[in-house]
């Protein structure tokens, strides 16, 4: 029989029932005696065909053409063999699955590309025996695969379980025709039923594969209903997720439609749109409000673009926000200062004692502003001082003297310099930095603004917000401040900068150079009693509820409170002890107990518990190598006794009790003092070189620095080398230079009360700290004998005694090399 020769005209004339007829009309292979089939064998790339299922192939290899067209002319079926690996172009015999499927193939067709095609259709499944021929097209013998036409009970389970899953599939996934489920309701063979199936469904090529491979019809239904599991699953959530954009998009386009609807019904109304009405609104607000030149120019342009957009456009709530900022900012409206010199300093008594510096400071601002009311230069003042000296308060008692609005900002522990400035508009939620936040929280042009804690700023990797600060503080700058956020010039020039620090050494020079800073010492003790009468008593009394009670507390029984019970610069302390003492008189007048309406001194261990602060007390007799130095805390000044010991050894010199640097170094410069003055001070030489000097400072788990104990480690070596007492009533503070020469020293106010309140008697000073003692109460100056001094000589004469009272420590003989002695 010979070829057909079809033309591509009459290709494509055929219908698809036509060709499927013919199909059905090619016969199956008959076996022969051996129960084989012989028959040409057409090799398929990632595809797999199942018995009974009709597909389109397309023909690209010559060999497959070849086979093709034999198996035609003799009207009989083909073998088709599944490559292991598709990228083979001339598959051997180990290239093909062991299983196979007989096929009948329909004419071929020329595509309009030129390549080639044909319906199959696959009859039953065969097992391949043995390949008969390799070229010019491969030939093979199989064993025909025979599956059961029956069902027993387990089977007919499994049917009924895939064709529910193979139902559910066909109602999520829209791509199976639903006549797919009546057909497969109509199959009556488990084997046919899995291949069926298997077919409709848009399984992987790995897993077509695997039901290939199964002869089993049930093994073959168990591992489709898994996949049918896993396939539905995937289904419903593919149909959720479709569900739910489904929803929003219905929900915009219903959204749309009812906004367009109303637009339409207020233009009929002649109300107008509700979105426009508010852009109008708003460009009437700016146009209104009494903003600097640039501001309203980009404020209105802000508003132009919010016409031109969507009413439902993302970026519509960005630029409304960045619009309200510009008009709730205080660009211009000052409150005027109350400029009543005699008000501010009655205002600032009222509220704080001491301070004097602090207070006369803002004095001066105000008289110079009384006598020149346009000055815009205000004064950006830094107060520094231990914790609860009364920086943060002090801040507030100036704005209430002023009459301005008071605003603080803590700055501690700030990282960030868009805490500062802000964040760009570009990043989602921006928003002002700290500056422009709280200039809109004040509503004025020209508040007193508080920035609390300003040393302790930090920087990392996110910007240093110290260097941030230099535009804010220097007055050349300010008027014109940048927030990243705002992008327009702001005028911080009205605004009375006021900063806290508890200390100067971690704020950057360049802005420490842009304040004027004002130290607030530590409260000495008699100003303690002051501000606790005037303003922590009566706090306590009215917070406790007592009022009533006439509670005092004795001016001895505040001493005590203050000595043996707090341990600070401040008063918090202080307020919370009297607070505790008035706590205990209101439980025992609620308890219907007697309660004193007098607090002594001998009543507060009772009220407050044992002592919890012992502070240093003066030595109780003369004694040498023992001298007594006066140091200066951030708590106040202390009375710190320096004590020598002389050892043999080989002349070294050891410092204990957590000596710093420059107080080692002031150690050093003493001794090559003492050296150079040897002779005069009745010093062998030979005690340099056979004895150790060991320098201690009592409470070694305090960190001590600083220069001013050089003539008193200076006075406490002399005495231990010469036997000389150093007087227990004497105190002494400087810096001693290799010459003995006597230099000024700092915190000398605190340190003299120290040694008032130790009960010493006599007090040595640099000659240059005399102009320190101008605010020094005038008890401690009436007890105290306070002896200026220039030179080491002069210390030395008035601390230690004139004559030894023990044997001066004195090298030992050392014998000859004949044995005499020297």
């Amino acid at each position: 029989m010979s070829q057909p020769n079809w033309t591509e005209e009459d290709n494509f004339d055929l219908t698809l029932s036509q060709r499927t007829e013919e199909l059905y009309r090619i016969p199956n292979m008959e076996p022969k005696a051996d129960g084989l089939i012989e028959a040409v064998v057409l090799p398929l790339r990632d595809m797999v065909i199942f018995p009974r299922m009709v597909s389109p192939i397309f023909i690209g290899r010559e060999a497959s053409l070849l086979a093709l067209e034999e198996a035609q002319v003799k009207e009989q079926t083909v073998i088709g063999l599944t490559q292991r690996d598709p990228d083979v172009d001339d598959p051997g015999v180990e290239d093909f699955l062991p299983i196979g499927v007989e096929m009948a193939v329909g004419r071929l067709l020329t595509m309009p590309d030129g390549s080639r095609s044909a319906l199959v259709q696959g009859r039953r499944r065969v097992e391949i025996v043995e390949f008969t021929r390799l070229k010019p097209y491969i030939k093979a013998r199989a064993r025909i695969v025979h599956e059961p036409t029956t069902a027993d009970r387990q089977t007919q389970a499994l049917m009924r379980s895939v064709l529910n899953l193979f139902e559910r599939c066909i109602q999520l996934d829209r791509s199976i025709p639903e006549e797919s489920h009546v057909f497969a309701l109509n199959i009556s063979e488990p084997g046919w039923l899995a291949d069926m199936v298997a077919t409709s469904l848009a399984l992987t090529y790995e897993a077509k594969l695997r039901l290939l491979l199964l002869l089993d019809p049930k093994a073959r239904l168990s591992q489709l209903n898994n996949l049918l599991a896993q396939e539905v699953d995937v289904l419903e959530l593919e149909d959720e997720i479709h569900a739910r954009v489904q929803n929003e998009v219905d929900k915009s386009q219903r959204e749309f439609y009812l906004r367009e609807q109303m637009k339409q019904i207020q233009n009929e109304l002649g109300e107008g749109d509700i979105f426009t009405r508010d852009a109008l609104d708003l460009k009437k607000k700016v146009e209104a409000a009494a903003l600097p030149e640039e501001a309203k120019r980009v404020a209105l342009k802000e508003v132009e673009r919010l016409n031109q957009m969507p009413p439902m456009a993302p970026e519509v709530g960005i630029i409304r926000t960045y619009i309200d900022w510009i008009l709730e900012l205080p660009w211009n409206n000052p409150t005027p200062d109350n400029l009543d010199v005699r008000h501010a300093a009655k205002i600032l008594e009222r509220d704080h004692f001491g301070l004097k510096k602090a207070k006369e400071r803002i004095l001066e601002y105000i008289a110079v502003r009384s006598l020149k009311p346009k000055k815009e230069r205000q004064p950006i003042l830094c107060f520094v001082g231990p914790p609860g000296v009364g920086k943060t308060s002090l801040g507030r008692s100036i704005a209430d003297a002023l009459g301005r609005k008071f605003v603080r900002v803590s700055l501690g522990g700030v990282r960030d310099e868009a805490e500062i400035r802000g964040h760009r508009r570009t990043y989602i939620g921006a928003l002002p930095g700290r500056i422009i936040q709280t200039m809109k929280r004040a509503g004025t042009s020209n508040p007193l603004f508080m920035l609390d804690e300003i040393d302790k700023l930090y920087s990392d990797f996110r910007g240093d917000p110290a260097s941030a600060m230099l535009e804010v503080l220097d007055p050349e700058q300010n008027h014109s401040f940048s927030d990243h956020y705002l992008e327009l010039p702001f005028d911080l020039s009205k605004v009375m900068f006021v900063t806290t620090a508890n200390s100067l050494g971690t704020i950057p020079p360049p802005l420490l150079d842009r304040m004027e800073v004002i130290e607030f010492p530590g409260y000495i003790e008699e100003e303690k009693i002051e501000i606790a009468n005037r303003y922590l008593i009566p706090r306590q009394i009215e917070e406790n509820g007592i009022e009533e009670l006439g509670l005092t507390l004795e001016p001895a029984a505040l001493q005590r409170i203050i000595r043996e019970y707090t341990y600070e610069a401040g008063v918090r302390s202080l307020e919370r002890e009297i607070g505790r003492v008035c706590r205990k008189v209101a439980r025992l007048k609620a308890e219907g107990k007697k309660y004193p309406t007098s607090i002594s001194p001998d009543m507060i261990e009772k009220l407050l518990g044992p002592q919890q602060v012992f502070p240093p007390e003066a030595e109780r007799q003369d004694e040498v190598g023992v001298a007594t130095s006066l140091a200066w805390t951030e708590t106040g000044g202390e009375i710190m006794p320096v004590e020598v010991a002389i050892i043999e050894g080989k002349g070294g010199l050891q410092m204990t009790g957590q000596m710093g640097e420059v107080m080692q170094e002031s150690a050093q410069a003493a001794m090559t003092y003492i050296k150079s003055r040897a002779a005069a001070l009745k010093i062998e030489m030979d005690v340099f070189e056979r004895f150790d000097i060991h320098i201690h400072m009592p409470e070694g788990g305090i960190p001590k620095d600083g220069p001013s104990a050089g003539i008193t480690m200076a006075t406490a070596i002399i005495s231990a080398l010469t036997g000389r007492p150093a007087f227990k009533h004497v105190g002494m503070t400087g810096e001693i230079t290799l010459r003995g020469r006597v230099l000024p020293i700092g915190g000398v106010r605190e340190k003299v009360l120290a040694a008032h309140r130790a009960g010493l008697k006599t007090v040595i000073l640099p000659e240059k700290n005399l102009k320190d003692l101008v605010d020094l109460p005038r008890t401690a100056k009436s007890e105290l004998k306070i002896v200026p001094v220039k030179h080491m000589d002069e210390v030395l004469d008035i601390a230690l005694g004139k004559q030894p009272i023990i044997e001066p420590p004195r090298p030992k003989k050392q014998p000859k090399d004949d044995g005499q002695e020297e």
